[in-house]
């Protein structure tokens, strides 16, 4: 009997026939908070536009609490929000969500987190999603105090920022590889 590798999977393509029911790019309505806009793109190592990635995101509500059973405060603070979103990249790459700015959370040294989404990126190629964080670039004071943006090497934290426009649009691109690779966490 002879042991040969099996044929590794990865995940994806999409096919927004697919998706379609699954796609969830406004959480603002209903909700209580600051409603904002984020768009981007997701570029591969070459800087080529990935046209068949899938963003999920997670937060918080406007008031710091997580739409979830075990968190005490929920039920009343993110009445009409449950904090999980999901859109897929167009044929340039492209990506548009809808949703509240997120309260401060704590974090476990007892401290606040700053304003943050919970970002996965599924594409083709990937065997794992690929976990980030995107912080906005209007919570400059609130991101100096948080310690898991602090672990990101000082010349690579613009990689995980939003970039905010005149209008109050948050500008964030997601590039999987290269010289600009956006910083990714082990979740």
């Amino acid at each position: 009997m002879s042991f040969r590798q099996t044929p590794s999977q990865t995940v994806g393509p999409f096919f927004l026939i697919g998706l379609a029911a699954g796609v969830r790019a406004d959480l603002s309505a209903g909700a209580d908070g600051e409603r904002i806009e984020i768009r981007g793109q997701v570029l591969d190592g070459a800087g080529e536009p990935v046209i068949d990635a899938v963003i999920e995101t997670w937060q918080a509500c406007a008031h710091g609490h997580y739409p979830h059973p075990e968190d005490p405060g929920a039920h009343q603070a993110c009445a009409g929000f449950d904090g999980f979103g999901r859109v897929v990249t167009d044929e340039y790459g492209r990506f548009a969500l809808v949703t509240v700015k997120p309260g401060r959370v704590a974090d476990l040294a007892g401290g606040l987190q700053a304003p943050h989404l919970g970002v996965n990126v599924l594409m083709r190629g990937l065997l794992k999603q690929a976990g980030t964080r995107l912080y906005f670039g209007d919570e400059a004071a609130a991101n100096a105090e948080d310690a898991v943006l602090a672990s990101v090497p000082a010349a690579r934290r613009a990689s995980v920022i939003s970039r905010v426009d005149a209008d109050g649009v948050h500008h964030w691109d997601i590039h999987m590889q290269g010289e600009r690779e956006t910083a990714f966490f082990a979740f």
